[in-house]
């Protein structure tokens, strides 16, 4: 965009300083709509045609609704009746709920030694799998002391072993590699942060409702008051 006879480029703020104020990027409504005519759509999405701005406006008003410009590059521009005040809330309502079901990967760690003992691999698997069950990734790092740092072999058996038992939950996302005097690999989820999470809840649900009904059924058999 250009301004003035010289035909210099202006930019969004020159035209903020120019206009006294910031540029709107919400749709134009009602009367902010200055066009001779537009394509009209209905508020249940019905094509109603090329009209003037004049009878759109008339018909807003008397379905007691507003002309809202939805499309104002098309030529002629398209307006849609609607409630824009109820549009706008359930817009915000939508993308608040979005962002709040969100999920964010997190990466958690598990540190073995490469000649672990049988109950302590249990316990490092224990906690792999809960990771993996509630939609985190793993990262598994094998750390090779002295003269383990001789027998990487060592740590890739393990690591395969460890993915091997939890192939159920989880898949290698990073295959197994060495880092200095570590060896290590990711293990990816199954199951996204949000399904896990939805999961959680609807189990959490599901013992809630057991323990009512429990509790229900020993009023039940409660014998009746006795009257003094």
């Amino acid at each position: 965009m250009t301004c003035g006879v010289f035909r210099v480029p202006c930019t969004v703020e020159h035209q903020a300083e120019i206009f006294g104020g910031p540029i709107s990027t919400e749709p134009r409504i009602n009367d902010r709509i200055r066009v001779p005519e537009v394509r009209l759509v209905g508020p249940n999405g019905e094509q109603v045609g090329i009209v003037s701005i004049g009878d759109a406006l008339k018909l807003a008003q008397e379905s007691d609704l507003d002309l809202v410009e939805v499309a104002a590059t098309a030529r002629p521009p398209v307006c849609k009746l609607m409630d824009y005040g109820k549009f706008k809330y359930e817009s915000a309502m939508k993308a608040r709920e979005a962002r709040r079901n969100q999920a964010h990967t997190i990466i958690k760690e598990i540190k073995l030694r490469p000649k672990i003992d049988p109950h302590d691999y249990e316990t490092k698997k224990g906690h792999v799998v809960r990771f993996l069950k509630a939609g985190d990734k793993v990262k598994v790092t094998i750390m090779f002391r002295g003269r383990e740092q001789s027998r990487p072999e060592l740590g890739f058996r393990l690591l395969q072993r460890l993915a091997e038992d939890v192939t159920e939950l989880g898949f290698v996302e990073s295959q197994p590699k060495q880092d200095g005097r570590n060896m290590i690999m990711v293990i990816g989820p199954h199951k996204k942060k949000a399904e896990a999470r939805a999961e959680k809840a609807a189990a959490r649900a599901h013992r809630g409702d057991d323990s009512t009904d429990g509790s229900a059924g020993e009023l039940d058999e409660q014998p009746p008051a006795t009257s003094v």
